[in-house]
């Protein structure tokens, strides 16, 4: 029988997601790769038990994660009720709707049907009464965004979720969403944007709507899936996801990026961190994020991940140089 750490929330930081009462630890788990119907179980399940036993209480799904599609929500599910049951009121558990998920013209993007459908086999496959956040993942340009909000208003007041997030809109479309939201008696309690080192679109905008509207943000990919790790310092690995062309693409990878991946990782050496932890901790400088969402592979990765709270500080010179080595100024 599973017992976790007493001492789980001694050491992990919590912030709170905008101006509401829910507070995340500033290291959530994400479920995307690893946890799927393909993956070893009991490696999934020593990875949850670890997150938790650290502090972790955020478990971060979709219907579509796996593979195949809807199986990490199955896997979760298992480990749930193996382990967690009982602690059930420490976690947050979120999952999204928003991408394809199954055949036909109801099983993608915005519809009021898919995303209650969805919502309602989420559930099922994890054995629960109710996620704590259901996500919009994506934008519809088809659908009326009224449509879209209003069935996460009706997942609220049909109990099937606590709270509501929207994810990869932009900041004008944040700022409708969250105006719409508001106006149904729903708020959004928070956003999940793409953000990293490499990726900085919601510096333009996003993260003021979201400081203005007082919603919280959880940044997903800070490690740029794996590029602002030590994986690369040498160049492509034979079993990286560079390789296989999975999301992170060999074409996207010259020389000019991985001299920038070397260079950072100088700059984390002096801090006495590993590329990842200074990545996760760079996202995290910015009040305005209330947690960054990583991925594992293995046990190990999250503890790694969790040490990047060591030192979250950053000097002005520190930003400067970062910011000169991502714009392709000489490396100090």
């Amino acid at each position: 029988m599973y017992v976790p750490n007493d001492l789980r929330y001694d050491s992990m930081q919590y912030r709170r997601s905008g101006t509401s009462g829910i507070k995340l630890p500033a290291i959530s788990l994400g479920l995307w790769h690893n946890f799927g119907g393909v993956d070893n179980f009991e490696n999934s399940r020593a990875m949850l038990r670890r997150a938790f036993d650290l502090g972790i209480t955020h478990f971060d799904l979709a219907n579509n994660y796996g593979p195949p599609y809807g199986s990490a929500e199955e896997t979760f599910g298992q480990i749930l009720k193996k382990d967690f049951l009982p602690y059930r009121d420490e976690l947050i558990i979120s999952t999204k709707a928003g991408w394809d998920m199954w055949p036909g013209p109801y099983g993608n993007f915005g519809s009021r049907k898919y995303l209650l459908a969805s919502l309602d086999q989420s559930l099922k496959r994890m054995g629960l009464e109710y996620v704590d956040i259901f996500y919009h993942h994506r934008p519809d340009p088809d659908t009326p965004i009224e449509e879209s909000l209003g069935a996460l208003d009706t997942a609220v007041r049909s109990g099937r979720a606590l709270y509501v997030g929207i994810s990869s809109y932009n900041a004008e479309q944040t700022a409708t969403a969250v105006k719409t939201l508001r106006a149904l008696g729903t708020p959004c309690l928070i956003h999940q944007p793409k953000y990293s080192m490499f990726v900085r679109n919601p510096e333009q905008g996003l993260f003021d709507v979201l400081e203005t509207e007082g919603v919280g943000s959880i940044v997903f990919s800070p490690l740029a899936q794996g590029l602002l790790s030590d994986r690369y310092l040498n160049g492509i690995p034979s079993d990286s996801r560079a390789a296989r062309d999975f999301f992170l693409k060999k074409k996207d990878i010259g020389e000019a990026t991985l001299a920038k991946v070397r260079a950072l990782n100088k700059i984390a050496e002096r801090r006495g961190q590993t590329l990842a932890e200074m990545a996760v901790a760079w996202v995290l400088r910015d009040p305005r994020v209330t947690s960054a969402l990583v991925g594992t592979s293995r046990v190990s990765q999250v503890d790694d991940n969790v040490g990047a709270l060591a030192n979250l500080k950053f000097s002005v010179e520190e930003l400067r140089t970062i910011d000169d080595v991502l714009v392709g100024k000489p490396s100090a």
